[in-house]
């Protein structure tokens, strides 16, 4: 006793006597309750049991006047989603304009917000850039103060990563609600204690995170995530996107909401993206896809795995080496590594080729990526402040930086077996 030891170790009988009597409980007792603690512990459970009674006579009256919104109240606390909500996810060609994929992502909720009614979140103070708020959206707020009401559905939960992600897994628990919260991926990190308890207590929680690399500029290495995406994918049961064009986006939000048992990140980016030749929305809810191939040959000499902002970049490396090298080059996309690594064998062995050399292309940490390619290319040290073209070509993460690698890595396997990887026994 007075000592930190009370943390962690036990009492001992004499400590244990000594709290038993400082409380009026007889030190000579163990594990007795009192005959007045089981009485008042009864009767609040008959006081429970009035108050469910009345709720299940309120609910059966309620089912009676309004029939439609009690169906969809008990579609809501069973989890289940309205009819053809997926219809509502948009849909893109190589012929749609480039752009972030925070602003695919707020298209495609601005859509599902229409369509999801028990759908409701907010940011921690950065509406503005996570783009989060759809045009027609009411916050949460007293009626009182003007700036809402209580059938609002945008919360406003202030600089606070941590209280926002326990608010949310506070509203997955309750139920009828499917919450998502949102910030900078950077900062998931101050909010780790309470998302990672999202994934521990299977909760369906959505991180809508922006500004997901070194693609954010100058706001520097502060704001920019090395680490974090590597953090997320060891954490169990979670899901984790980076989508590199809009069918991805559509295709993250439709996987996160369907997944009802885990909690989803989803990694958007500042910097506008094209909208890729291949993409597709079932692809990419497979986690990894073949985008295209580059080349003339009828296998290819090298795989090369994008995600999120670098895969249009793995795109133009693969151009670059089939015209200049007269290599034959596949495009992997790779939004969400866990849903990939739940494919069958044949479906990955498909996808990263056994016996063909593979790099990726990440703007964050390698740390992982062996287990799915040969060489994989990144960033192992914090970031930098400046334009993001800049910051691109410092750490090597251009056409003609991955093509070099590419080219060294074809050579290296040109004598030696090529090792197959992502092997499950």
């Amino acid at each position: 006793a007075g000592t930190a030891g009370v943390h962690g170790a036990p009492l001992g009988a004499e400590s244990l006597a000594a709290v038993k009597s400082e409380f009026g409980f007889d030190a000579k007792q163990s594990f007795t309750v009192p005959e007045d603690v089981y009485k008042y512990y009864a009767q609040r459970a008959a006081a429970g049991a009035e108050k469910e009674r009345e709720w299940r006579e309120l609910l059966a009256r309620y089912a009676e006047a309004h029939p439609d919104l009690h169906a969809d109240l008990q579609r809501r606390l069973a989890g289940q989603l309205p009819e053809g909500w997926e219809k509502a996810l948009p849909r893109y060609t190589p012929a749609d304009k480039p752009l972030a994929t925070r602003k695919l992502s707020e298209t495609a909720l601005s859509a599902l917000a229409a369509h999801i009614p028990e759908l409701m979140g907010g940011s921690a103070d950065l509406t503005g850039s996570n783009l989060t708020r759809w045009k027609d959206a009411v916050d949460f707020q007293p009626e009182p103060t003007g700036l809402g009401n209580y059938a609002g559905r945008y919360l406003r939960f202030g600089v606070r990563e941590h209280g926002m992600a326990a608010i949310s897994n506070g509203m997955a628990v309750f139920g009828g609600v499917i919450p998502f919260a949102s910030t900078f991926l950077n900062f998931i990190s101050y909010a780790a204690g309470a998302s990672r308890l999202s994934a521990l207590s299977q909760l369906r929680v959505l991180y809508i995170m922006t500004h997901d690399s070194i693609g954010l500029g100058e706001d520097g290495p502060t704001h920019q995530p090395i680490e974090t995406m590597a953090m997320l994918r060891a954490t169990p049961n979670y899901l984790n996107f980076r989508p590199a064009d809009g069918n991805e986006v559509s295709a993250a939000y439709m996987a996160a909401l369907q997944h009802t048992d885990r909690p989803s990140v989803l990694s958007l980016t500042r910097q506008n993206l094209p909208q890729l030749d291949g993409s597709s929305i079932e692809g990419a809810l497979k986690g990894a896809y073949d985008l295209k191939t580059y080349g003339a040959g009828a296998k290819p000499d090298l795989i090369i795995a994008g995600t999120g902002s670098e895969t249009s970049i793995a795109v133009d490396a693969a151009q670059l080496l089939a015209s200049q090298h007269k290599l034959t080059v596949k495009v992997v996309s790779m939004p969400c590594l866990e849903l990939f690594s739940a494919q069958p064998d044949a479906y990955r062995h498909a996808v990263l080729t056994p016996g063909v050399p593979s790099i990726s292309v990440e703007a964050l940490s390698t740390f992982g990526w062996h287990k799915y390619v040969h060489c994989p290319i990144g960033i192992d040290t914090f970031g930098a402040s400046g334009p993001y073209l800049q910051l691109y070509e410092m750490f090597g993460l251009t056409p003609e930086a991955i093509a070099k690698k590419a080219l060294k890595v074809i050579e290296y396997y040109k004598n030696i077996p090529v090792p197959t990887l992502a092997l499950q026994f």
